[in-house]
């Protein structure tokens, strides 16, 4: 293990210690608030601790094994043993650099995936319901709720711009901790059902995956700065729906930011849903803006999140995907497009962890 992650790890062990005596203290434990922050701080400081106690254990047993190889009697045990601590230190290192890269505080909150229709026409629509299709066959294989918070159907079928809501955990993430890297542009090059030619044609659309907040986020947005339209919602939902104005539309006159939300029953459901919509996009425009300014020191493209980036393109008469950012191409187009986006967002993710892993070397050294 590199002398820069002992470092950091020692620092934990001696948090901990500070930590159990800052709980012990009787002024501490009759303020609540700095009782359960501290107590929050504690759970995941001996998580870390614990592991590392554990590792340098193994560290000991694996010295001790191969101390013992020299006496012909404990040889064969002691090879076992060398075995086994080499394959545990292996896993405890690789699960200490996860826990030491900086948590992103938004990866366990649901997700609005919002899908647009770029430039190609009918093609670009029926892609946007292609990907849309992706996506909720990708909850489902998770175990996630979806539910559809807006959407404007292309005459032709798919859509020209959509937005669904995803909620559940996977691999130890959020919904939004697993997509968050699916913002940006996404190109298709394939042959058009209406193409008579054989001709392949390329499109695009765009992205954006959005962190919904907590209600007390809703709550800071000055009632004064929102402007609420209601209008007669169109599309599916059945004759019901259509018999009164119960679609909202908000939009935040500081920004021009605007949510919309049609596919509830209610005005009230659909003015709440489109509120979580307005104030997550709120949250993004901030958090695109710091990345902006981060980008010059920062050198990873991955959560930049920058709709004109192009990230990625699925090749059908190939049947090869390719996202450009970590030069990762899969030639499993169709069981992708089934929802099958495991290797996709776990490669992303081990490689924004490299990226976060090397910064904190740098930081280390620096």
């Amino acid at each position: 293990m590199k002398s820069f992650l002992r470092q950091q790890l020692a620092r934990y062990t001696d948090r901990l210690g500070e930590l159990e005596f800052l709980l012990s203290r009787e002024d501490i434990m009759k303020d609540m608030e700095q009782f359960l922050k501290l107590s929050r701080e504690h759970t995941d400081v001996a998580a870390v601790a614990s592991r590392w106690a554990r590792y340098q254990q193994r560290e000991a047993d694996l010295a001790g094994a191969q101390e013992m190889k020299s006496d012909p009697d404990m040889a064969e045990m002691a090879e076992e043993e060398i075995t086994a601590a080499a394959v545990e230190l292996a896993q405890l290192e690789a699960e200490l650099q996860r826990m030491l890269l900086p948590k992103d505080p938004d990866d366990a909150r649901p997700a609005f995936v919002e899908i647009r229709a770029g430039t190609g026409g009918d093609e670009s629509a029926l892609f946007a319901g292609d990907l849309l299709r992706m996506y909720t066959r990708y909850a489902d294989r998770c175990g996630w709720k979806t539910e559809i918070v807006s959407e404007s159907p292309s005459e032709l079928g798919g859509y020209k711009e959509v937005v669904v809501r995803m909620e559940g955990h996977h691999n130890g993430t959020g919904a939004y901790g697993a997509l968050k890297f699916e913002s940006g542009g996404h190109r298709v090059q394939r042959v058009p059902a209406t193409e008579t030619q054989g001709r392949i044609h390329t499109s695009a659309c765009t992205i954006a995956v959005l962190a919904e907040q907590d209600e007390a986020e809703a709550i800071k947005i000055n009632p004064s700065d929102l402007r609420i339209d209601t209008y007669r919602a169109s599309g599916a939902g059945g004759q019901h729906i259509n018999k009164t104005d119960s679609a909202v539309r908000i939009t935040h006159i500081p920004t021009g930011i605007v949510a919309e939300c049609q596919d509830g029953r209610s005005q009230h459901s659909n003015k709440a849903q489109a509120l979580k919509v307005l104030t997550a996009r709120i949250h993004e425009k901030d958090r695109s803006e710091r990345a902006a300014k981060d980008a010059a020191e920062r050198k990873s493209l991955v959560g930049s999140g920058d709709r004109s980036d192009r990230i990625r393109t699925y090749n059908f008469p190939q049947g090869r995907l390719t996202d450009h950012r970590i030069n990762l191409t899969l030639y499993k187009l169709l069981s992708i497009m089934e929802g099958d986006l495991d290797d996709v967002v776990q490669a992303l993710q081990a490689y924004e962890a490299a990226q976060q892993l090397a910064e904190l070397e740098v930081g280390a050294a620096g």
